[in-house]
């Protein structure tokens, strides 16, 4: 198969779908990998580990799209990129398309192979290619919170683990799953005063252990997210469920009643937002103020820590970018569950209930079109 790694394009985004040794492991196996020039350099790989691995390096990124059958990238592709998307390409990538449905309409119109990094799922409900950037999603929650807190970037000018005599940041994470548990490990790490909610009781009672009773759990419903919202210096929005759009959790009239210089870090906005007012922005322009509070909606926000997050990311993707490359599309789909569950769309179809649902076009079962 020939595999190609495009560089990102996306505002702040310095990852790259694959580095040097795993490119090597395809070209021994008898693949041929096209890698763009400078696709690697904002995660620290130069040109001449691709090229020492045995990678091809192509000086456009349409030399890339065009010539490969499979394209392994880190972001969805911009609109800028929709043009290259074609019959039978596989697309190996984070997609979340509930957001995205100008992409989503592009995947089905190109009749692309197109399959969601985000909902890969194995058969006990875990998302592998999920968890380690949801892992550093989170951490740098509380650390973006902390640092647009500070007075000189529109914060309320308080410091979240506070000091002796003073009063500690109040810091509120809705949902807690891995992006939640990690931002209430950052934020207990720096002092802070941390109220986690979720439905899942069992989750509630799991976070209370680990946490030994340094975190404070509430039951996630509309009477607790307005109370412990509207008294927080920073909200942290971490809920997920895979493929589909994000819940509205937090009103305006709640936005409204937070706090003067309180700071919104929405994670959830590359699937749509739990906050009311929040938008997608970029690590080039990443807050903006309405109703006086800080609101933070980078959908990349891990692509900035680009070393660490393509080191997490290939740790967990290899195995199934070299199971798609020995055994074909068909075959590997078919024999692997996660990535079964991974297909947004195929052959000009949106495969995934909740993406069709949430960009509201047809949906069409994957088992019904092998």
């Amino acid at each position: 198969m020939i595999v190609g790694v495009p560089k990102e394009i996306q505002n702040g985004e310095y990852r790259v779908g694959m580095v040097p040794s795993v490119a090597g492991a395809l070209v021994k196996r008898g693949h041929r990998v096209l890698v763009e020039r400078g696709a690697g350099e904002g995660a620290g790989y130069e040109d001449e580990r691709y090229a020492e691995a045995g990678a091809q390096l192509a000086e456009r990124a349409a030399d890339v799209w065009s010539g490969a059958e499979m394209i392994v990238k880190v972001s969805a592709p911009e609109e800028s990129e929709f043009g290259h998307l074609r019959r039978n390409l596989i697309l190996f990538c984070y997609l979340h398309l509930a957001a995205l449905p100008d992409l989503a309409r592009a995947l089905q119109n190109g009749g692309v192979h197109a399959i969601g990094c985000e909902t890969i799922q194995t058969e006990d409900g875990a998302l592998p290619l999920l968890k380690p950037i949801s892992e550093i999603a989170g951490r740098m929650a509380t650390q973006k919170g902390a640092t647009f807190l500070e007075r000189s970037n529109g914060g309320r000018g308080v410091l979240l683990g506070g000091v002796p005599g003073t009063r500690r940041g109040r810091v509120v994470i809705i949902g807690g799953g891995v992006v939640g548990n990690n931002a209430a490990k950052i934020a207990i790490g720096m002092g802070a005063d941390v109220t986690l909610l979720d439905v899942n009781l069992d989750r509630l009672e799991f976070l209370d252990h680990i946490f030994q009773g340094r975190l404070h759990t509430l039951y996630s419903n509309p009477d607790n997210i307005h109370e412990s919202v509207s008294k927080c210096d920073l909200l942290i929005g971490a809920v997920l469920i895979p493929g589909a759009r994000s819940p509205r959790l937090v009103t305006e009239e709640t936005v409204k009643a937070m706090k003067s210089g309180a700071v919104i870090i929405d994670v959830s906005v590359d699937q749509g937002g739990i906050v009311e007012t929040v938008r997608p922005t970029t690590h080039e322009n990443p807050t903006f103020m309405l109703h006086g509070k800080v609101h933070y909606g980078v959908t990349n926000i891990t692509g900035t820590v680009s070393r660490t997050s393509t080191m997490a990311l290939t740790n967990a993707s290899t195995p199934y970018v070299l199971k798609l490359a020995d055994k074909g599309f068909a075959q590997a789909i078919q024999e692997d569950q996660g990535l079964y569950s991974g297909v947004n769309a195929f052959s000009g179809h949106i495969t995934y209930e909740a993406v069709a649902d949430a960009v509201d076009m047809p949906y069409k079962p994957l088992s019904v079109l092998l």
